[in-house]
């Protein structure tokens, strides 16, 4: 039997997406910017939320959080990329490597629960509008959204300990532009088997769970608006969902395709480039996506700007 030859790995290199240089300052030039209007896009929902009385209700508790996790989530990524893209070395230590591993994973749980919670939101508004102050009180909404939380990071504990798991032997190029796990099981040459099957059942379950969730509730919401005798109501009952459904496809789409594929070179390639979307574009896009579509919010940005012009 053949003896493997396991390497003490203290860093990785990442072949990020190209190896031209030319394509390497584009990249870092559109990613600067989108980067850019990610963390200007998402904090300035923050606060506006927080600073308009008309955007107190759960909905836009829930959506601050959801922007809270994309600042972060871009965040985690980002920044070493657009440092590689203009570095020769292109390393990433292998703490950091493991510490991004945990955070991706985390903040990937954070974000498809909170989606799930806010479908469930809207399905108290438009089912039980009489009962909605109640029901949907300020602790139960805190509790709601600290179960995201709490089990995303939990869940990455554990799938990060089963990266750690690992072995390689010599190579320490990831095929990526971040710690991920596809390339980096292909890379590995003992413990990929835990680590593989792991990764798909947690994908597997937590996707499918959250996504029920989220079908669940908008069943019963498709019937409490057939139920409506109002054509304004019922109107009005489709817009305040259709941000949350063009976030919740955007996401899940890439979700299903980077997760549910086998680590392959040729997937690898793919999941490349989903991750470029998934990573970077779908955190830019999900506050224009509320912003543009929620008349509320647009009237509280204008009232905002107003005040903002009327002091100077």
């Amino acid at each position: 039997m053949e003896m493997l030859n396991f390497t003490d790995v203290t860093e990785f290199i990442l072949l990020g997406l190209t190896s031209h240089w030319e394509w390497q300052v584009t990249f870092f030039i559109i990613f600067l910017i989108v980067y850019v209007v990610t963390v200007v896009g998402n904090i300035g929902m923050i606060v506006l939320i927080k600073v308009s009385p008309q955007l107190s209700s759960p909905m836009y508790f829930f959506l601050s959080h959801l922007s809270f996790v994309d600042v972060w989530f871009s965040s985690n990524v980002t920044p070493k990329m657009l440092e590689n893209l203009l570095s020769e070395t292109k390393t990433i230590s292998y703490a950091g490597c493991l510490v991004q591993c945990f955070f991706f994973i985390a903040l990937v749980h954070v974000e498809i629960f909170i989606l799930a919670v806010m479908a469930f939101d809207r399905y108290m508004a438009i089912g039980n509008p009489l009962l909605y102050g109640s029901k949907m009180s300020r602790a139960v909404c805190i509790r709601l959204i600290s179960f995201p939380y709490v089990y995303g990071f939990l869940t990455s504990l554990a799938a990060t300990l089963w990266t750690y798991g690992l072995y390689f032997c010599g190579k320490v190029e990831i095929n990526h532009f971040y710690c991920a796990d596809p390339p980096l099981i292909k890379m590995a040459c003992a413990g990929t088997t835990v680590k593989e099957y792991t990764m798909r059942a947690l994908a597997g379950l937590n996707f499918s769970y959250s996504l029920l969730v989220i079908i669940v509730s908008y069943i019963f919401i498709l019937i409490a608006i057939l139920r409506m005798r109002s054509a304004e109501g019922r109107k009005k009952a489709f817009s305040t969902c259709g941000s949350h459904l063009t976030a919740v496809t955007i996401f899940y789409g890439t979700l299903f395709f980077m997760y549910l594929r086998s680590p392959m070179e040729e997937s690898v390639e793919q999941g490349k480039m989903v991750a470029v979307f998934y990573t970077t574009v779908i955190p830019m896009l999900n506050p224009m996506i509320y912003s543009l579509r929620n008349k509320d919010v647009k009237e509280a940005a204008h009232k905002v700007v107003s005040r903002i012009v009327m002091t100077r």
